[in-house]
């Protein structure tokens, strides 16, 4: 059941980070409803370096994340698949999925919307699961 958990956590996670990815590098969606706004982010730079605009900042602080749910994913849901057991027999490997997950939990809850934050409730809670059956 575990192993069942742990992959369908981590890849509602993956999903999450690649929806996240596509939704930030190829369409509007976190554009400014005022088009002067978004406009203005990329005409101005932030206050510690004149490299980059905040519209770029933006744009990579929202793709960062994805990266991270992708990642989690790319690790879990292989590693649940062909050697269960390393997870099962290690702290390390069965105890940061549910860390992670209640981290970007946490975050959606405080700064995002209702989608991510019922994904990442259900993935969260598979990882809690799994990890409670495995070290229990």
């Amino acid at each position: 059941m575990a192993q069942i958990l742990i992959i369908l956590g981590a890849t509602i996670f993956g999903l999450l980070g690649v929806m996240h990815l596509l939704t930030t590098l190829l369409i509007n969606e976190f554009e400014a409803r005022d088009a002067s706004v978004t406009e203005a982010m990329k005409a101005t730079s932030p206050v510690i370096t004149k490299e980059t605009t905040v519209w770029n900042a933006w744009t990579g602080f929202n793709a960062s994340p994805s990266l991270g749910a992708m990642l989690v994913a790319a690790v879990y849901v292989p590693l649940a698949m062909f050697d269960v057991e390393l997870i099962q027999q290690s702290l390390w490997f069965s105890v940061p999925p549910t860390i992670i997950g209640f981290s970007y939990l946490f975050l959606a809850a405080k700064y995002r919307f209702k989608i991510p934050l019922i994904g990442l409730s259900i993935s969260t809670a598979c990882f809690a699961a799994a990890a409670t059956l495995i070290n229990t």
